[in-house]
């Protein structure tokens, strides 16, 4: 994270592939990477090893729980973990906060289980961050996937910023 950043991805917690190689989204069967680039927020498909370079791009990442990793089935996530992210939000603002699965947003804002969100814009903001909702890019939500938000969302980053480069 840092301050002045156009499009922070939260997601719910690292995968334990994604623990063992200390980068975000290295299952090789996520389509984080892949998404980035075929949605336009990169003019190349970056590796999970170069994560830290999206910072130049005006791109962050970080996890609801920093805690532990796994399936989301596997992970608890408090309501402390919900509090340091909305606070870590709140201090560095971000343009715009996109979760990466319905999970993660039901989670942060405290929406009942029965009560599926939306992808798309999210009506609650955090401090000046507009908040957005993606299809998870994990394999495991494959018969969920859907690249026409992140393309949506690719528009609003490209409006805020111009268009991004490796």
């Amino acid at each position: 994270m840092a301050h002045g950043l156009a499009v922070v991805f939260c997601g719910t917690a690292a995968s334990l592939a994604s623990a063992r190689a200390t980068a975000y989204y290295a299952h090789p069967g996520n389509r984080f990477w892949r998404a980035l680039h075929e949605a336009g927020f990169t003019s190349c498909q970056f590796a999970p090893a170069d994560f830290r370079n999206l910072l130049e791009l005006g791109i962050g990442l970080t996890d609801l729980c920093k805690r532990s990793a796994g399936n989301d089935s596997d992970i608890i996530i408090t309501p402390g973990d919900v509090v340091a992210l909305r606070n870590k939000l709140c201090h560095y603002q971000p343009k715009l906060a996109a979760f990466t699965s319905k999970t993660a947003w039901r989670i942060f804002s405290s929406q009942p289980a029965g009560k599926p969100a939306a992808y798309g814009w999210q009506a609650e903001t955090i401090g000046q961050t507009r908040c957005f909702v993606l299809p998870s890019p994990s394999g495991s939500a494959r018969r969920y996937w859907d690249i026409t938000p992140w393309q949506a969302l690719a528009a609003a980053y490209k409006r805020l910023l111009g268009a991004a480069a490796c």
